[in-house]
């Protein structure tokens, strides 16, 4: 009798164990950038192009891709910096959940690329060259602006 307790006692201590060791749910994260922006929603709605970065003070790539983009600042080229916590209506109209987003956008406000976490200065500059010059990249082609999320992009906080 005090085997068969002892067997079940043990039958018991081994399920709650196992039951703590089994791994959660898994979860897809996934984070879509914005079809259109309304141009009137940034600065220099009148320029040809624009680019946004979306960041967050507590992004710790955000800085590097503002870097990489205020370069493309110019007559064509509006380049604007939106900051979660400065500007959480914009983050939320755009239900932007990941930083840093970057988003090219064209007169009319349809985005053309974009970029989900770092990227370099080369695949940016790369990519608004071939949007405002078709032709400009490599015949042999390029797919720079199109990829999925990055999995070094930071959820918001």
């Amino acid at each position: 009798m005090l085997v068969v307790v002892l067997v079940v006692v043990a039958v018991g201590i081994a399920a709650v164990i196992n039951r703590r060791r089994r791994p959660p749910a898994p979860t897809i994260v996934s984070h879509a950038l914005p079809d259109r922006l309304d141009r009137a929603d940034f600065e220099r709605p009148e320029a040809p192009w624009l680019v946004v970065v979306f960041t967050s003070a507590t992004c710790t790539s955000c800085q590097g891709v503002w870097d990489k983009a205020r370069h493309l600042d110019g007559d064509a080229v509006a380049v604007q910096q939106v900051e979660a916590e400065a500007a959480r209506a914009l983050h939320e109209r755009y239900r932007i959940t990941a930083v840093p987003t970057l988003v090219v956008a064209d007169a009319t406000g349809m985005v053309r690329a974009g970029f989900g976490g770092p990227v370099t200065a080369t695949d940016l500059w790369a990519t608004v060259a071939e949007l405002r010059e078709p032709g400009t990249l490599p015949a042999e082609g390029c797919t720079h602006g199109v990829e999925p999320p990055s999995p070094q992009a930071e959820p918001l906080r």
